[in-house]
């Protein structure tokens, strides 16, 4: 692992293969927590997630420890919200060649309103070449939140890009970890209900444990390794009996 801004504490560290998770700890709710976003390295680059806008300098100055900014050429969100694509635009301005990525529902409804470049929107099951990978679209409207929400598989690595599914509290400390994160991630959903309580939560979870994911890219705390479809479904199980 490398720290990359000493007094943020940002850090960077290769989850998978050509798979960096790039990792700050704040302090904005009690225990702590963290945000993550994920930069997978390839002949086309790809960000899954900005960050919040005021920390694009601490994102920015990872991924430049990691490659050439300049040579992003796809900044990826889950869902339209702060910490998932803040600093949307200020990556567009300093990775000339990039464009948004995110599904047809968000480019129409608020990226290709708000980015200053047109938004590549996918299709669920649309597949995108990044050179010796590709990675995979998958919508998830309302899992957790947001009608435009969709996930990204890295079908190399198996590794998805999970969003706000498995948040967990704390300061993202290890990496990656393939002990349990579901009573930690669902002790901090329960008394703040962030999730939708929508009619096709067991469809869509089974829509991505069928990918069969062997790595779980959080968005906040540890990333996770094991068997991934076993872990969603146990989610789902929860989700539905809440």
């Amino acid at each position: 692992m490398a720290i990359t801004n000493a007094a943020a504490g940002t850090n960077v560290h290769e989850i998978a293969d050509g798979v960096y998770r790039i990792n700050t700890p704040v302090n904005l709710v009690p225990g702590g927590f963290s945000f993550n976003q994920y930069l997978v390295v390839d002949d086309q680059p790809l960000l899954f997630h900005t960050g919040p806008r005021k920390m694009f300098p601490l994102v920015w100055e990872a991924v430049e420890s990691v490659m050439p900014v300049s040579h992003l050429r796809f900044i990826a969100l889950s869902h339209f919200e702060a910490d998932e694509c803040g600093s949307l635009n200020e990556w567009l301005g300093v990775a000339p060649e990039a464009a948004p990525l995110c599904s047809r529902v968000a480019a129409m409804v608020s990226v290709n309103d708000f980015a200053d470049r047109p938004a590549l929107a996918m299709a669920d099951g649309a597949e995108l070449s990044l050179g010796k990978r590709s990675v995979k679209w998958l919508d998830a409207p309302h899992l957790p939140h947001g009608w435009e929400t969709g996930f990204l598989m890295d079908t190399r690595t198996k590794t998805l890009f999970c969003g706000d599914l498995f948040t967990q509290g704390g300061l993202g400390e290890a990496a990656l970890t393939s002990d349990d994160i579901l009573e930690n991630s669902e002790a901090f959903r329960k008394p703040m209900d962030y999730f939708s309580h929508s009619t096709h939560t067991r469809e869509l979870i089974e829509h991505l444990a069928s990918e069969s994911p062997g790595t779980l890219a959080c968005m906040h705390g540890s990333a996770w390794r094991g068997d991934g479809a076993t872990l969603l479904r146990a989610l789902g199980e929860r989700l539905v009996s809440a």
